[in-house]
């Protein structure tokens, strides 16, 4: 009777080969897709709160041309104070995103707003003020 032993052959010679694998190609891919979802995610909240910081300064601008016009007219709450009166200043600033703003023609009292801000819907109503007083800044 013979016995066969099996001999592996070329096992201390064999090169292994080089390159990466389906698997490891898709785990980089999807790596690779969740942290570019992650950047649009912040970009998009960046986005949203420049704006609102814009619509912000617009109404703190307008209300600081109203305030100084005021006083250097002396005129009283309830005198007139319109649109026209501000481009004597400046221009009058474009809304930010999806909101509108809308302007009083008297002087307004101490704490409340000349030029309010109105959004559509809910999203846009975070970037700015949606009522006159200014505690709400």
């Amino acid at each position: 009777m013979k016995i066969y032993v099996m001999q592996l052959t070329h096992t201390m010679t064999m090169k292994r080969k080089t390159g990466m694998t389906l698997l490891e190609l898709t785990i980089v891919i999807l790596v690779l897709l969740t942290l570019v979802s992650i950047l649009f995610i912040g970009a998009r909240a960046w986005k949203k709160g420049s704006d609102r910081a814009a619509n912000i300064m617009n109404l703190r601008n307008c209300q600081q041309i109203m305030r100084g016009h005021q006083n250097m007219h002396e005129l009283k709450v309830g005198d007139a104070f319109t649109q026209a009166m501000l481009l004597d200043y400046c221009k009058m600033p474009t809304p930010v995103a999806t909101v509108t703003y809308t302007a009083c023609t008297a002087v307004t009292a101490t704490g409340t707003l000349w030029l309010v801000a109105s959004a559509d819907g809910l999203e846009g109503a975070t970037y700015g003020p949606l009522v006159g007083a200014t505690n709400q800044w």
